[in-house]
């Protein structure tokens, strides 16, 4: 099996949609003349919910399904559950066979995919500071809960003297150095002035906030 790149005259999958009922979605596209399958492959991981993937290849052959032309007809499409939070693409490949050789057709213009938003996954956070008798400084303990894996890169704390900052601009910008898994990450505490205040933001209010919801415990 392997890609090939679509070219004037190769077969390529159009008019490429979607319809979602509760936690399934159903995919309908115009098979070219002549493809009997296709591979079709879902993206799902946290890195292709931020939008970070390049959905034309995918990671690997083994995440390709195969589906024909004749399951289609029978089923009215091709229907999947709906089991990420965020973003979910589909990517849909004619399928050339050769003297037994597969070859897919890559799509360069991305008329094969789609991409929707399942839902915002929810991220609860909460932020204890503690001060310490006779000392300059105080501590500040931030706990995540978070329904699914959180990359460091979408979240960063904001420290403001006098008063909690209000956005990401509000203050002293500190990003985190690690991943936020699935569940409940209680981080080491840090130790700030005793008139400094600190609080969670997204780093990219307008690209994580699609996909996430901060919640203050």
């Amino acid at each position: 099996m392997r890609f090939i790149e679509a070219e004037e005259g190769l077969p390529l999958i159009t008019q490429l949609s979607y319809k979602i009922d509760e936690d399934r979605c159903r995919l309908l596209w115009q098979w070219p003349d002549g493809i009997q399958a296709v591979y079709i492959y879902k993206g799902s991981s946290d890195r292709e919910q931020q939008g970070e993937a390049d959905y034309g290849y995918p990671p690997s052959v083994a995440g390709l399904k195969l589906y024909t032309r004749e399951e289609y007809k029978a089923a009215g499409g091709y229907i999947d559950r709906i089991d990420t939070i965020g973003l979910a693409a589909y990517t849909v490949y004619a399928c050339l066979m050769d003297d037994g050789d597969k070859r897919l057709v890559y799509q360069p213009d991305g008329q094969n995919t789609v991409q929707f938003s399942t839902g915002r996954a929810k991220i609860r956070y909460s932020i204890t500071h503690k001060s310490i008798l006779l000392r300059k400084y105080k501590t500040v303990q931030i706990s995540v809960l978070a329904e699914v894996d959180i990359p460091k890169e979408a979240l960063c704390y904001v420290k403001k003297q006098g008063n909690y900052p209000v956005s990401i601009d509000d203050g002293t910008v500190y990003p985190f150095l690690r991943d936020f898994p699935s569940g409940r990450s209680t981080l080491p505490a840090i130790e700030v002035g005793k008139n400094d205040y600190v609080r969670l933001f997204f780093t990219d209010g307008p690209k994580y906030g699609r996909l996430y919801e901060l919640i203050p415990e």
